[in-house]
Order: structure tokens, then sequence, then C-alpha cells
């Protein structure tokens, strides 16, 4: 088995299981409504350290592909620093958080392409950019051979040491009582990349997960947290509050700043980027 043959199996059983346990039936956008809304963030904030970093790579003169790009968050602080981004993603939800974010801040070198990224027009750009979006891809070589043809300059992919999606594993084994199927991450994709002929340098970032930086401060709240997410079935939430109440003390650990969850382990952004022949050439040149 290739390496991109075993990374398209985690999905076929990571959708195997998704099947059996919660039907065949998928929302028409998974990713609209509440889920976008979380995806909202000023285009004009200042910068975290990691898209800092991000933001390093990207010259006045760019054109900045976003891949999956979503509301923005990514995106639309970098219009700020280059001539122009092109944000491509699918999700219609998504797409209003785009075009509200982008209008408010008064931005007019944003702009959107809807569709799936394999299925999209062609799209050009210095840099390529995609992140927290290759754990959902099964073809992830055409994913990956597109993302080079359309990068003048460069690509730049990242991820997280731990997929967000596989981030409860341990709690469902618990409602569940199976191993939770988990999707490929960084030790899956590195394998692709190099199969592929590629080199990629990978850099790891300092900022913790931007969504994970509340403590919950009473049990209550713990539960909550422990419980939420779409790992767990609407009709099973009982159930999972009330085993995640017996586990308790397993899975949390309390000091002066809260409860912290000891059921997910640290984690850390990666950077994995490399310059495509396009660019290698033109600094020959």
């Amino acid at each position: 088995m290739t390496s991109a043959e075993a990374y398209a199996a985690r999905h076929d059983a990571v959708e195997a299981q998704r099947i059996r346990l919660y039907g065949s039936q998928r929302q028409e956008d998974p990713w609209g409504g509440e889920a976008a809304a979380v995806f909202r963030f000023d285009p004009r904030r200042e910068l975290d350290a990691n898209l800092e970093i991000i933001a390093s790579y990207v010259e006045p003169g760019d054109v900045f592909v976003d891949v999956g790009g979503g509301a923005g968050r990514v995106s639309l602080p970098m219009s700020l620093r280059c001539r122009e981004v092109v944000c491509v993603d699918s999700s219609p939800g998504m797409g209003l958080e785009f075009d509200t974010l982008a209008s408010g801040a008064g931005l007019t070198n944003a702009r959107r392409i809807q569709s799936d990224w394999l299925e999209a027009p062609d799209v050009r750009g210095d840099r390529t950019f995609t992140a927290d979006v290759t754990y959902f891809v099964r073809n992830i070589e055409a994913f990956i051979n597109k993302l080079q043809a359309s990068a003048r300059r460069r690509v730049m992919i990242t991820v997280w040491s731990e997929p967000p999606p596989n981030r409860s594993a341990r709690i469902f084994r618990l409602v569940y009582g199976e191993e939770q199927a988990i999707l490929p991450g960084h030790r899956q994709l590195l394998p692709v990349l190099w199969d592929m002929g590629l080199l990629p340098d990978v850099r790891v970032l300092p900022g913790p997960p931007w969504w994970e930086t509340v403590v919950p401060l009473t049990r209550e709240e713990a539960v909550e947290q422990a419980s939420a997410g779409r790992w767990l079935k609407p009709e099973d939430k009982d159930e999972g509050r009330r085993v995640i109440e017996r586990h308790f003390d397993e899975l949390f650990s309390h000091g002066s700043a809260g409860f912290s969850p000891k059921w997910r382990p640290e984690m850390r952004e990666l950077l994995i980027t490399w310059e495509t022949r396009q660019g290698r050439e033109g600094q020959e040149g």
C-alpha cells in the first residue's frame, strides 16, 4: 500500500464508522451557520504569533490563494499585506461570513470562489495556502498537485500536530465503547509529499490552538466543553454527559486556573512549505 493509499484508507475507515454510528445523511452545509460564526475574526486585528510567521512569507506584490479559506481567518489579514487574496471554499455559510467581514473592513482586494478545490476553475497565485484542510481530503495527491500547479512561487500548508477532529478520541471510546477512527495528520501527509518527490520545510509554530484558550472554571463548564463538538450524536448528548461525569477525575485536573482537560494532549501548529519550481527558477534568474 502506498502512502497515498494509506491516507485514503484512513478516510474510508472514518466514513464507514460515521455511517454505522450516525447514518448516511449529511448536512447540506456542515460549515455554515454557527460553525461559520466561530471563524469570524476582525481582518484588521493584531496577528497572533503563528499568523505573524505566515505573514512573513507574503510580499506586497503577491496574489495569495487560500484553499478552504472559510470566513477568511487567514486570507483577510493577508489582504492588508499583499496585492490580492483569493479564497476558494465550497461552503455558502463561510462565504457569507467572508463577504461580510471583507466589506465591513473596507477590503477591495479580497475575493472568493465558491467551489471545492479540485473542481475550482483555474486559479493562479504567487502563494497557495491551506490551513486545517488536508485532514478532510481523501484524494490527497490530486489536492497537492493542484496546490503546486497553481503556485508561481510557494505552497504553504498548516496542520495541527493532532488533527482537531481527533481530539475527542478518548471520550469517544468511553461513550461508544470503541476506538474512534482517526483522520490523517502530518505523520501521514509527509510521506505522501516525499513519495511525490517533494522535500518541504517543516516549521513548528509557537502559538497554541486559537480555539482552546479558555479553561473551564466550573465542573459544569468542563462537562459541557467535553461533550461539545460533532463527534457526539445529538440524541447521545445526555448519555455522553453522564459518562463524562462518571469519569470526570480521569478527564480533568483541577488547579487554580480552572479545570484543565487531560483527555486532549498538547498540540502545536506545523507549517509545511516548499518553493515551486517556478519560484526556484525565478530566484536563479
